[in-house]
């Protein structure tokens, strides 16, 4: 074999290959056994057919056609040995010459790592927005534990917004009852729009024992987009009470005797979210300033493919609640041409930051023990609800382990990143992974009592 190669572009090569027929001859005996023991010829056994009675009856080219296929993997392997390539993805292959007793002659295009030049860690500086909390955020959640505590008190009074009461409802069109259109006793908050369109509308003033008919337009079954007449009945009417924010309603919402007790932990807790968030944006600036300082071109062919998964995952995840991808570009008003340009953009950044962190993973020989690595799967498998065994053993099938260590490898590129450049906030403080562990440990403490 003679091979040559062409720099493309600092993520792309060409190779040139050319194998002489010879070399191709344990692969053309390999294809005469495969196709030999697939096919049935009357008068020979299967697997014995001499190689003449095939060329006569399937054909030399189909043969000459698998043995091709099954070579040129081999022959771009040598080849990427023989000059050193790294190489990303899936090479494109193209076949050049090929005739019977001819070399073959075929390209292969492929994605190479760039050769990137680390820039200095302690040179880059990050300043991110201080933490702060205003009060009307402890308000905030004050009011979503009142809400959790609220009671709900039979009135004699017509229902208003915000109250909830107790329903019968029988849906019918043209006098005909809608399957599955009845039902009794349902509760349901008034003004919340969780049940019928327009049925909002006809309960407010209505009193306990009282009943009206409004239209609304069917959205599913056998009367689909039809108008329904729907009669609904109200069983009674409660009022939702709030308690009072004071000391007894600290103790009943939480494990503190008083309300400046609970705002103070309220406010500790949304102080270490916001800790978290705040590292979090300290390092996707760091990273973006050493991607941009270190000018990382990114690989086409690799930025191609994770667009494409993203796409997938996104219509995967769109397709389980029932949507389309054409439903999710209405709602957000959006073509596919933007939706792609968006993907293209986060795909592209996130293999620079890949490439740059393996780098660094390189120069500095970073290693990542079994016990992280098995770590890692643990944590992915709780994630994933699934048993860590189970989950390893689905990554090793689909080929997916090696990605997954190679992200834990370069998680610790990241950390290593972190500790070297200089993060501080509006406020002049500076900022460490420590916090971050730090906020994080508490965090899950908190969960745990």
């Amino acid at each position: 074999m003679k091979s040559t190669v062409e720099t493309l572009s600092p993520t792309r090569v060409r190779l040139a290959i050319e194998v002489p027929f010879d070399e191709l001859k344990p692969s053309l005996l390999k294809a005469y056994r495969e196709i030999g023991s697939q096919v049935q010829i009357p008068g020979f056994r299967r697997g014995k057919i001499p190689a003449a009675v095939i060329d006569q009856r399937v054909g030399r080219g189909t043969v000459l056609n698998e043995a091709v296929q099954e070579a040129i993997p081999q022959q771009i392997l040598a080849a990427v040995r023989e000059h050193d390539v790294k190489t990303l993805g899936r090479p494109e292959v193209e076949i050049t010459e090929f005739a019977d007793n001819e070399p073959l002659k075929f390209t292969a295009e492929v994605d190479v790592r760039p050769e990137i030049t680390i820039p200095d860690l302690s040179a880059i500086s990050v300043t991110v927005p201080a933490v702060e909390i205003g009060d009307n955020e402890i308000d905030e959640q004050i009011n979503g534990l009142r809400e959790r505590f609220a009671t709900l008190k039979t009135v004699d009074r017509p229902a208003q917004e915000g109250d909830y009461v107790q329903l019968d409802l029988r849906a019918t069109v043209d006098g005909e009852e809608v399957p599955g259109g009845s039902a009794t006793n349902i509760s349901h908050e008034v003004g919340s729009k969780q049940l019928l369109p327009g049925l909002d509308e006809v309960l407010v003033g209505l009193v306990a024992g009282a009943d009206a008919t409004f239209t609304t337009q069917l959205v599913g079954g056998d009367f689909a987009g039809r108008d329904a007449e729907v009669a609904v009945k109200v069983n009674t009417v409660k009022d939702k009470q709030l308690p009072e924010i004071d000391d007894e309603f600290a103790q009943l919402a939480s494990e503190f005797d008083t309300l400046d007790e609970l705002k103070n932990d309220l406010r500790e807790r949304l102080g270490k979210v916001k800790k978290v968030e705040q590292i979090y944006a300290a390092r996707d600036e760091a990273l973006k300033q050493l991607v941009e300082a270190a000018d990382i071109p990114a690989p086409e062919g690799i930025v191609k493919d994770e667009v494409e998964g993203r796409k997938q995952a996104m219509t995967d995840q769109l397709e389980r609640i029932g949507a389309t991808l054409e439903d999710y570009l209405t709602s957000e008003e959006k073509t596919e041409e933007q939706i792609d340009t968006e993907l293209t953009e986060a795909a592209t950044e996130g293999v620079r930051i890949q490439l740059l962190l393996d780098t660094i993973a390189d120069a500095e020989d970073i290693q990542v023990s079994d016990d992280e690595f098995g770590h890692e799967i643990v944590h992915r498998a709780q994630r994933a609800q699934m048993q860590p065994q189970q989950y390893y053993d689905q990554l090793v099938q689909s080929g997916a382990a090696a990605a997954v260590f190679g992200d834990v490898r370069r998680g610790k590129a990241l950390a290593s990143v972190m500790e070297r450049v200089t993060m501080t906030d509006t406020a002049g403080n500076t900022l460490s992974l420590d916090d971050l562990r730090e906020a994080s440990e508490d965090e899950h403490a908190g969960h745990n009592h």
